[in-house]
């Protein structure tokens, strides 16, 4: 594409903002346009109705139901509810329709301005496939890989072959790790190929695919470049990318630890070829892939990255502010030689997931919210506040948080404390994993690749440790303080509380489980120091007056900060030895719940069936695939918990199903 082909009129001033995306992003760009003095919009779906970015934005419009399809990947509703706002200027922030060519140009051609490179651009770059056909040309170093049109199984198996296993077969409009799987052997070659375009089509709406040869124990590095209608292109440096699950990003740094000098030099000059061969206009990343040794294009993202605030605490840069100024037609702001490299950042990804179900995305309400200060160099980006709901019809990252430091070591201490001080309660979330991840030694010796979440993950999903003492003693310091707030609001007496005795001495038995161990602690106050007895051990204890869960408890003389949440009889506890759920027995009964069968295969999480692997009457061997569900986006295969007989099942593809239903049922071999 000539320079002069870029139209001008694609780029102008403009002042009311669209912002057609939702969470974190969404919140995002609203941050930077406000600070801008734009007018921002958003767009949600009936799901989101009561999101934070809706509360953020100086005006929302409903574009439809929660499926995706239907409200955030619909064009003509997007268009419509931007032509009723009356905004000039659409950010499609990163996923959904971000990296689709058709978007941009009705964006055009509704004379609205696409913040994001042209149609073309987005075309010839966006493509996997179209992308690495260009680089070849350009001269950029590339993977062996199949990249062609025809997408019969018998030109694909005989690609691989070529390539040789292993093989990587994933979507060629893809992105987030959906649509890839990694082949080993030719048997394993048809079955990934037909889950991977199942999936692709889903997220997509594209099940192309192509084949690369799959690099072993290789490193993910990736460079931030923007250009300007005017012919400028600049790199800002690289980003690490390398600690992944299942090909999703996890934790994100800037610069890479792995590159000297002269390699970062090299690496980010490929990436401005890269870009410079279709005259980029607008952020972009280029992405690598590294055996140790060489550095392959793998291919372009055209569009703001999850990890860009890396780049911005190194470069000291708002790249959403370089999207905006781009988009009125302004030059850039700074030349190559005017971007400097300050210090480490490190990023890590907050999902609602638990890392000891497979990460089986978790949905709910948000009933506890609480994230540390940004100070100090840490920063927070979030799309989601306490009250909010999660759902499973979207990705589930529910914020990033960032830290920046001088040194690397320092920006991970910072990071690590960082996660330490969120406390999201009423889902699962990931931070206790992502805590353990960033302060594995060999992370910080930097001796990784994109294997290493796998191999490690039984180090880094522990079984979480038994309640000590100090836990013990702040359940029930944390239970006593909460009923006598409660007292005090009511106006009850004082006396029915584990107060001040002027004569005499009480005790108070307290029970708490924690899995299926159950713990007898008991409270003895009154007239003197108030003492914990656990077992045949007394423990003197003080605490100070509690603070929207926050108390200081000091037990035999060592001080401890305490964090606690209560939710009926269920406690969360973060102390110096890390995160406990326990639970309070109740001392009045009711503490019993139904139990669902272990032969009962029921849906883990709302979601829609997209396949059925058995039929009714097989002989399971124990793990055998029954079924897969789709959960937000990603797929999700239920197993036989044990050897026998497929009795039932209950139901059939394209089902819907909510969060418990039972979905077949397997009969115990004899």
């Amino acid at each position: 594409m000539a320079k002069a082909e870029i139209s001008k009129a694609l780029y102008r001033r403009f002042r009311t903002l669209l912002i057609a995306n939702r969470g974190e992003i969404a919140c995002r760009v609203i941050r930077t346009a406000r600070a801008m003095g734009l007018r921002t919009v958003a767009v949600y779906s009936e799901a989101d109705a009561n999101a934070l970015h809706v509360a953020e934005a100086d005006e929302a419009v409903l574009i439809g139901p929660a499926r995706a399809r239907d409200s955030y990947l619909n064009i003509e509703r997007i268009l419509e509810a931007a032509k009723k706002t009356g905004a000039e200027a659409i950010h499609p922030g990163y996923g959904f329709l971000s990296e689709s060519a058709e978007f941009a140009q009705a964006c055009a051609d509704a004379g609205l301005i696409f913040v994001g490179p042209t149609a073309e651009m987005i075309t010839a770059m966006g493509s996997k496939s179209g992308s690495k056909a260009l680089m070849e040309k350009a001269g950029v170093p590339l993977v062996p890989g199949f990249h062609g049109e025809a997408q019969d199984d018998a030109t694909l198996a005989k690609a691989a072959d070529k390539i040789g296993f292993p093989v990587l077969v994933k979507a060629s409009a893809g992105g987030g790790g959906r649509g890839m799987r990694v082949v080993r052997s030719a048997v394993e070659l048809a079955p990934a190929i037909v889950s991977a375009k199942r999936e692709a089509k889903a997220a997509f709406g594209d099940d192309r695919m192509l084949i690369e040869k799959y690099v072993d124990n290789p490193r993910h590095i990736e460079v931030q470049i923007v250009g300007d209608s005017h012919g400028n292109l600049v790199s800002l440096f690289e980003r690490e990318c390398t600690l992944q699950r299942r090909h999703q990003k996890v934790i994100e740094e800037a610069p890479s630890p792995t590159l000297n000098g002269a390699q970062r030099e090299a690496v980010c000059a490929a990436a401005r070829k890269a870009a410079g061969a279709v005259n980029y206009v607008g952020a972009g990343t280029i992405e690598f892939v590294s055996d140790g040794k060489d550095v392959f294009f793998i291919e372009m993202n055209t569009r703001l990255q999850v990890e860009h605030p890396v780049t911005e605490l190194i470069t000291g840069v708002d790249l959403v502010e370089w999207q905006l100024r781009v988009a009125f037609g302004e030059k850039l702001p700074l030349s190559q030689d005017q971007i400097k490299l300050n210090g480490h950042a490190i990023e890590a990804r907050v999902y609602a997931e638990n890392p000891h179900k497979n990460f089986m995305p978790s949905v709910g309400r948000i009933r506890t919210w609480r994230t540390p200060a940004e100070t100090n160099g840490l920063r927070i980006d979030a799309g989601y506040r306490e009250g909010d709901a999660v759902s499973p019809n979207y990705d589930a990252m529910l914020a990033k948080v960032i830290a920046w430091a001088p040194t690397r070591d320092a920006a991970i201490n910072r990071l690590n404390r960082g996660l330490e001080e969120t406390d999201i309660r009423g889902i699962v979330t990931n931070t206790p994993f992502l805590s353990a991840l960033v302060t594995h030694p060999d992370v910080r010796a930097n001796t990784i690749d994109t294997g290493f979440i796998e191999r490690e993950l039984k180090v880094l999903t522990p079984d979480s440790a038994a309640p000590g003492d100090l836990e013990l003693c702040a359940a029930v310091a944390a239970i006593v303080a909460s009923e006598e707030q409660a007292a005090r609001a009511t106006g009850t007496s004082p006396w029915l509380t584990a107060g001040w005795m002027p004569v005499g001495r009480r005790q108070r038995v307290f029970k708490f489980k924690h899995g299926s161990d159950e713990q007898r602690v008991t409270l003895n106050y009154g007239s003197g120091p108030a003492t914990i007895s656990i077992g045949t051990r007394e423990l003197g204890f003080e605490t100070a007056a509690a603070d929207d869960g926050h108390f200081d408890l000091t037990l035999d003389g060592a001080r401890s900060h305490i964090v606690s949440v209560i939710e009926g009889h269920e406690l969360y506890l973060r102390t110096r030895h890390g995160r406990f759920d326990m639970h309070w027995v109740d001392p009045f009964g009711g503490d019993d719940e139904e139990q669902v069968g272990e032969d009962k295969i029921v849906a883990p999480l709302p979601g829609t069936v997209v396949a059925l692997l058995a039929e009714e009457g097989a002989t399971l061997e124990k793990g055998a695939a029954i079924l897969t569900l789709e959960v937000m986006k990603m797929e999700q295969t239920l197993r036989a918990p044990f050897a026998g007989v497929l009795k039932r099942i209950k139901c059939k593809v394209g089902d819907i199903v909510g969060e418990g239903v039972e979905l077949a049922e397997v009969e115990p071999s004899a």
